[in-house]
């Protein structure tokens, strides 16, 4: 907790505290100190020695072991990746689909998720089954559990794809229930991480999580393009690599002997050289996320979603995230009763002032106000936000 409150609302190690009120983690984040250091301590290693003497491949396994660590899994488990995308992507082509596969999903999916299922369904006759979002009693929005699973009743039910929370209700699923369904049922559980890893508990051995990709550039305080991709390791011998490069195979460094054979660890989804400063400066962040905790991350997040939403509902605002027992997420989407009917409460209009006047930054998404804010945004910035948010007489 100490080295928690050492952060908080910190300039030092997030500048953008200096400029900024930022609350769409779920978009793009902003980079902490360290992990800016991390990228321009790159820089000035290759423009002094280039490579010579840096190391730096050591410390990507460093990553690797990092990331292990953040979902109980093992490093051999752990592929390094470009964004999600790639990663759901290698999950649709490591499969040995037959005409009649069934793969269900939600209606509401960031299209990264969303997109290899239906080339998938095109391209090998896969039934692509999507469950809607419903809304609860209370007005927020929802996709039903009990609905998920059971068109997974099927017999033909290879994979249920998933995000942990879902990007526009911020909607979090009890991954460990879901998981004790499809795991005796010989379902595959693939799982997009991005809205989650960092912030919320993941444990893909509790949860019989089969597949996992998560980019770093959201709340696991990274730059674009670098993210972690988990293999379960029974599954590793017979899924198929998206791309196949130099770096697929065992003797990778042995240029001249043409030897494919594919690394028996999850590095067989590698196909060519990885795109180091930004890992570097991933590595960073997700070292410092470990030093705090992820338990305490997400309690700090608890504290500062739950004084928003007691703020928003005072200002007559309608919460649209789920927020009962464990489905709440650092995603808080809510919405304007008057949108579309006055031009102060038009939801485009808010954000814009927000930005331009107040330099205070949330999001719109699917006709929705958008906040995630991180562990280090303060008490004072919630209440700053929430003062700026036009009322409901």
């Amino acid at each position: 907790m100490r080295k928690m409150q050492h952060l908080i609302g910190n300039p030092d190690e997030f500048p953008i505290l200096k400029r900024w009120d930022f609350f769409n983690h779920a978009g793009v984040c902003p980079l902490p100190r360290r992990a800016g250091d991390a990228l321009r301590q790159f820089a000035t290693q290759f423009e002094d020695a280039a490579y010579l003497g840096s190391g730096f491949y050591r410390q990507i396994d460093a990553l690797r072991a990092s990331a292990a660590k953040m979902i109980n899994a093992t490093p051999g488990e752990i592929a390094l990746i470009k964004n999600t995308s790639e990663g759901v992507a290698t999950v649709a082509n490591a499969i040995d689909w037959r005409p009649g596969d069934r793969v269900v999903t939600t209606a509401v999916e960031y299209p990264a998720n969303m997109y290899p299922w239906m080339d998938v369904s095109r391209r090998f006759g896969v039934e692509l089954v999507a469950v809607a979002e419903e809304t609860q009693p209370d007005g927020s929005r929802a996709v039903p559990v009990d609905a998920l699973l059971a068109a997974c009743e099927h017999p033909r039910t290879r994979l249920l794809a998933l995000s942990h929370v879902e990007y526009a209700s911020g909607q979090r699923f009890d991954l460990r229930a879901i998981g004790q369904y499809t795991r005796p049922r010989n379902i595959l559980l693939a799982v997009d991480a991005i809205q989650s890893l960092g912030v919320l508990p993941v444990d893909v051995r509790a949860m019989n999580i089969d597949f996992l990709a998560a980019d770093g550039h959201k709340w696991l305080l990274g730059p674009e393009g670098a993210g972690v991709f988990y293999c379960r390791s029974e599954l590793l011998a017979t899924a198929r690599p998206l791309i196949v490069g130099w770096m697929n195979v065992i003797n990778d460094q042995d240029y001249g002997n043409y030897d494919f054979t594919l690394k028996p660890d999850a590095r067989r989804f590698e196909g060519g050289t990885l795109c180091v400063p930004a890992f570097l400066s991933l590595k960073a962040s997700l070292e410092m996320l470990l030093e705090v905790g992820t338990d305490a991350v997400a309690a700090r997040l608890k504290v500062l979603t739950d004084r928003l939403i007691v703020g928003l509902r005072g200002k007559g605002y309608q919460i649209i995230s789920p927020r009962a027992g464990d489905e709440w997420s650092g995603i808080v989407s809510f919405a304007s009763p008057l949108n579309g009917q006055s031009s102060q409460h038009e939801h485009a209009g808010i954000f814009r002032r927000l930005r331009d006047s107040y330099k205070t930054e949330i999001a719109v998404r699917e006709g929705r106000l958008r906040v995630s804010a991180h562990f280090y945004n303060t008490e004072e910035q919630i209440d700053r936000l929430v003062d700026r948010l036009p009322a409901h007489s």
